[in-house]
């Protein structure tokens, strides 16, 4: 059935998530009348505006427009993080709307294409992105659908053609089993959603069951020592794409690729960290199996310039580096910390970072603390809750105190700083660390334009 038959509407119930307005403008450029709730007014709402969207911040049932009240011919997407009182979605549900989440609408308009589908805990919006970029720009009908804003096309939709499509694959709350991937891969597999999952095996057997998806078994790709059958990916080590002679020139990565057919001679990347390096091994990968032809994917990966609040620059100057990143697990911490201390190795570092969902702060408590603990100074702000009610007990000052006794442990002297927002750029300006970074997947990266601002004075 196609949930998309006899549709002139869409509204989207949290339209300015990031998954859901690349969903939205796909809509608009179908020629669907768009329109959709948000709570907050942001710079991502605005440009849907812009673009011809209608987009209402009340959350009351007069905000929504005559044209929309047709359940005959309106289609209702709406994201998990939508609170269940919400009023604008419960008055939709009440009407007998065809209500469906988001993921649900991800996997019928892709399903009739060419799907690649980027999985893991960590480096799905990356290794997208890099994707989305090498099939555009080797001139393949691509769209993308993104989990961030692509810096080479300010945006996170990419519409080069339909036959093929890129999509993150999400395991919050198994959306990715919606999905029908032609060609796929699992970057990781981390304990994540463990208020989702219960624990990490159910975590491993949800990536599992999204593997079997894939049909043809040489059209999966997974990181070296993951437990799946399908085709491995490495970095100079024994795998069916794998990085070699990987080196360091002028600022980026310089390597060869070896596939199973060829090997593609000095690849350029210029995205810092070994994590992103295997991202961009991951998604040349899927690009050949995709049939992109080769001889334009060098060119193609030295042009990628990256995600939004992925290791983004804010200030690089001699006496002061900004990084803004939206890493928000132990994991990811840690390939930050790898990252910056490969490109600054012998600069003092300093981290403001607000931890997300108390759920994830508890369950990985001792791996935030030893990640944010290998910092010379650490800052942290409120658990932002995002869909979360507080759970006793865990707070950041609660954090800041695992991170002393981790530090105490190595004779150092680290003390770290709780903070609000507001006192972020006097913080970061008194800190005698060269590097500073701005990290976490909530609102922080909100306050990360007036901070340079600040900075920069």
């Amino acid at each position: 059935m196609n949930i998309l038959h006899n549709i002139e509407n869409i509204y989207f119930v949290g339209i300015g998530g990031i998954g859901m307005s690349a969903l939205a403008r796909f809509a608009k450029l179908k020629g669907l009348a768009v329109s959709g709730y948000d709570k907050t007014e942001t710079t991502l709402t605005r440009l849907l505006a812009s673009e011809g969207i209608d987009i209402t911040y009340e959350d009351t049932i007069a905000e929504i427009s005559e044209r929309v009240k047709n359940e005959r011919t309106t289609l209702v997407v709406y994201t998990p993080a939508i609170p269940k009182n919400n009023n604008i979605l419960n008055w939709f549900i009440s009407e007998n709307y065809n209500v469906i989440k988001r993921s649900q609408l991800l996997g019928e308009v892709t399903k009739n294409t060419l799907c690649l589908a980027v999985a893991g805990t960590h480096g799905k919006t990356t290794t997208s992105a890099i994707l989305g970029h090498l099939l555009a720009s080797c001139e393949m009908p691509v769209t993308a659908f993104l989990g961030g804003i692509a810096e080479n096309y300010k945006s996170n939709f990419i519409s080069k053609g339909t036959e093929i499509t890129v999509v993150e694959a999400d395991e919050f709350d198994r959306s990715f089993l919606t999905l029908s991937p032609d060609i796929a891969c699992v970057t990781s597999m981390d304990a994540d959603h463990l208020d989702i999952y219960g624990n990490a095996n159910a975590i491993e057997e949800g990536f599992k069951e999204f593997a079997a998806l894939v049909e043809k078994k040489e059209n999966l790709l997974h990181k070296k020592g993951l437990p799946l059958s399908g085709q491995t990916v490495a970095i100079e080590e024994e795998a069916a794409f794998e990085a070699q002679e990987v080196r360091i020139e002028n600022g980026a990565y310089v390597f060869n690729l070896k596939t199973p057919k060829q090997t593609v001679q000095d690849l350029q990347f210029y995205l810092p960290g070994h994590h992103n390096l295997h991202n961009a091994v991951t998604a040349l990968g899927m690009a050949i199996l995709a049939g992109s032809p080769t001889d334009c994917l060098p060119k193609a990966l030295a042009s990628f310039k990256g995600v939004d609040r992925r290791f983004s620059y804010r200030i690089r100057s001699n006496d002061l580096v900004l990084i803004d990143d939206y890493a928000h697990h132990p994991t990811e911490i840690n390939a930050l910390y790898q990252a910056v201390s490969e490109m600054y190795p012998n600069d003092k570092k300093v981290i403001v970072f607000q931890p997300h969902l108390f759920s994830r702060t508890k369950d990985f408590a001792v791996g935030f603390a030893e990640s944010l603990a290998q910092f010379d100074e650490v800052c942290l702000l409120d658990i932002y809750p995002a869909r979360e009610m507080p759970i006793e007990g865990v707070t950041s000052q609660w954090l800041a105190d695992l991170i002393r006794e981790v530090d105490d442990n190595k004779t150092n002297t680290l003390v770290p700083t709780i903070l609000s927002k507001s006192q972020i750029a006097t913080f970061l300006k008194k800190s005698d660390c060269r590097i500073k970074l701005m990290v976490g997947a909530g609102d922080i990266g909100a306050e990360v334009q007036q901070v340079t601002k600040e900075l920069a004075k």
